[in-house]
């Protein structure tokens, strides 16, 4: 499968038990909701989905468990987190044996690399399967900045054929497009910065917090994309206070209980996480219950 980057790509959360085992049924349940609510394709086990908590038969089960589900109906991008170049040419090949379709590709974790180890990795990995690959630009969280000039260096690779912006600078989004055209697809990494990429020529969005609310995400999207600001800017007024919370350093915790309160889902995450508790629970929930109050208000 060919991926079209237009749309929205949930940063799919992965559902736990108590015991903080896999829910495979809730894995299940949640791609199917995400599809019914009109989905262009979803992102397993990206930050959102706690890669770099789960262990490595965890990570193919995932993947196995999204592969049946879907069915082929929508592209299955997955996340490559790992500490070494040697690990992540490994699991790239795993999920090219499992028929996956893409790749989320982040920076080495636990070690800062400098341009020409970024360049390094990124081909190399690229090189270890046929997927396509969606580079994660994430300075903020990893410390690894893909540059305009570092992703030249990268796009040698046929297989590089996006980008997750998440530097949080706008101006990045047109450096890219106005730089590589059609060579490279710009997608937003940002929740509360989704109507100032698509203004500026983006297409596809992977959203955290489209787990929770994945209709009104799709919709959101759809109208910016139209030039339909009016209805867009109404909507994202919305919903931004929700999506701030998916750009903080416990965004895990706060997307699955804003999941929990609108679809029931467990909040479970996986140590070192914690769920949320006192003052810090109770703001999150006080906003999730304001947005859908706003979003009832609006007529969603």
């Amino acid at each position: 499968m060919t991926i079209q980057w237009k749309g929205v790509f949930p940063a799919v959360t992965t559902k736990l038990n108590a015991d903080f085992s896999l829910d495979i049924e809730a894995i299940r349940a949640g791609l199917e909701r995400l599809i019914d609510n009109g989905v262009s394709g979803v992102v397993m086990m990206g930050m959102v989905g706690e890669n770099a908590q789960l262990s490595p038969e965890e990570k193919l089960t995932v993947l196995r468990t999204a592969k049946e589900t879907i069915n082929g109906r929508v592209p299955i991008i997955s996340g490559v987190a790992e500490t070494s170049t040697e690990k992540a040419v490994a699991f790239a090949k795993e999920a090219e044996k499992l028929g996956i379709d893409g790749l989320m590709l982040f920076p080495a974790l636990t070690y800062k690399s400098d341009v020409r180890e970024t360049i390094e990795f990124n081909k190399t990995v690229a090189r270890a399967s046929k997927l396509e690959i969606l580079l994660y630009n994430n300075p903020r969280g990893y410390g690894v900045d893909l540059t305009p000039d570092t992703v030249a260096e990268l796009l040698s690779e046929p297989t590089i054929t996006a980008i997750k912006e998440e530097s949080y600078d706008t101006t990045r989004v047109t450096d890219l497009i106005a730089r590589f055209g059609d060579r490279l697809n710009v997608v937003c990494g940002v929740d509360d910065l989704i109507l100032e990429s698509a203004a500026l020529g983006v297409t596809a969005w992977v959203s955290g917090m489209a787990n929770a609310l994945p209709k009104e995400s799709v919709e959101l999207l759809n109208l910016s994309v139209a030039g339909d600001l009016d209805k867009a800017r109404k909507l994202y007024r919305a919903l931004t206070p929700l999506f701030h919370l998916d750009t903080v350093v416990k965004l895990v915790q706060h997307i699955k209980l804003a999941e929990n309160i609108i679809s029931g889902v467990a909040e479970t995450v996986k140590p070192p996480r914690l769920n949320l508790e006192g003052a810090e629970r109770e703001k999150t929930i006080a906003i999730t219950k304001k947005t859908l109050e706003d979003l009832k208000a609006l007529g969603y």
